[in-house]
């Protein structure tokens, strides 16, 4: 392992133990295979780090804030270069996370293969 693949390795450790309330909120949706599927947080795909990943199923999930906002070209790369590994990657805003939690779940669900209920009349 070269030393910069072991400085993201230690870095995706530090960030498991300090999250953003967003990083919780997400982390409670998928935590405990509560959609049917394991998630594990902060994987490494060197060099870059995933916030969510389900390794079976082959999907990271991604949350930009606010850093994302002038960063399109570099999320781009990222992604085309996560996707090259195989996997395919879904985003979410902070803001999608904190006030769309049933969207955010039937969004993860579709990108799973899986029939989400549908939406219940009001």
């Amino acid at each position: 392992m070269t030393q910069r693949h072991i400085v993201t390795r230690n870095r995706a450790k530090a960030l498991r133990t300090g999250r953003s309330p967003v990083e919780a909120v997400m982390w409670s949706i998928v935590r405990g295979n509560r959609l049917g599927v394991k998630f594990v947080r902060q994987m490494v795909i060197a060099p870059y780090i995933a916030d969510f990943a389900a390794r079976a199923e082959r999907l990271i999930i991604e949350i930009d804030g606010e850093t994302h906002a002038n960063r399109q070209a570099q999320d781009a790369v990222r992604t085309a270069f996560i996707e090259a590994k195989g996997f395919s990657v879904i985003r979410f805003t902070n803001s999608e996370v904190m006030t769309n939690r049933d969207g955010v779940i039937r969004s993860i669900l579709i990108a799973l293969g899986r029939d989400p209920e549908p939406p219940r009349p009001l």
